[in-house]
């Protein structure tokens, strides 16, 4: 489906990221590989990704919380592969503490990375799907761009950043033929995730069960966690013809979190 197309993903080496990029390297699109790392251990999966869906893969490490590393990455892609028809917004961090307490570096650090980025990759990509008459951006935002939770406060305003920026995208390619939606998961069964629930079931003396259930998915009625590959599959359709239509929508993924 996807055969000459080209994919950024953004912090796709490891995670919901790398699902995305697999999920999308399944369908054909060559990608553009972006996060820290182990360097052996990246380069390893990209073999694995030329070798089991026979396409061009290439690894660029930049730190996107630096505007000229962004510009030399886009740049890259297009003296690569000669444009980017595919962005995904995926690169994110998290920090948690009281508002009168959150550290002003790390304030700083989170909207750089999780809304600044993709500004940035969106304002240099776009000139490049514009002159290819064809595009899809998909920026993974959170069930925290439609709700609030305590002590998340530059999270949950980078991700409501996340939101209002799809839809003005949404409305400015409307005729371009590109598309711009946001994928909005709540907790996702991810490496990391799965490591820090032995840790927190030690801390808080409860069982492993108990923190799944009540303490990670507690806002989640359905009591199941979101796959990584149901967010693959899910990016996999918003770039397809059928999806043509679908632009500046937001999209829970959160097992009706944000229902409620």
């Amino acid at each position: 489906m996807l055969q000459g197309k080209t994919a950024i993903v953004t912090g796709s080496t490891s995670g919901i990221g790398q699902g995305i990029a697999r999920a999308l390297a399944n369908q054909g699109a060559n990608l553009v590989i972006n996060g820290f790392g182990d360097t052996d251990q990246i380069e390893k999966d990209c073999a694995e990704l030329r070798e089991n869906f026979g396409i061009e893969v290439i690894y660029n490490g930049a730190d996107l919380t630096r505007i000229e590393e962004i510009e030399a990455l886009i740049g890259a892609v297009r003296e690569s592969f000669g444009g980017a028809d595919i962005l995904v917004n995926n690169a994110g961090v998290q920090h948690v503490a009281p508002i009168d307490e959150f550290p002003i570096d790390k304030w700083d650090l989170i909207i750089a990375l999780n809304l600044s980025a993709a500004f940035h990759t969106t304002r240099l990509c776009l000139p490049l799907m514009r002159e290819s008459g064809w595009g899809r951006i998909i920026n993974l935002a959170s069930a925290h761009a439609l709700v609030a939770s305590p002590y998340k406060s530059a999270y949950v305003a980078a991700k409501h950043g996340i939101a209002g920026m799809t839809k003005v995208v949404a409305l400015e390619t409307a005729e371009d033929n590109v598309t711009c939606n946001a994928i909005c998961p709540g907790y996702v069964w991810t490496p990391l995730v799965e490591s820090q629930v032995a840790d927190t079931a030690r801390i808080r003396g409860i069982s492993e069960e108990e923190v799944k259930n009540d303490v990670m998915l507690a806002a989640q009625p359905t009591k199941q966690f979101v796959t990584i590959e149901q967010l693959g599959e899910l990016a996999v359709f918003l770039c397809s013809s059928a999806a043509a239509s679908t632009t500046g929508s937001i999209i829970p993924v959160d097992g009706g979190w944000t229902a409620q």
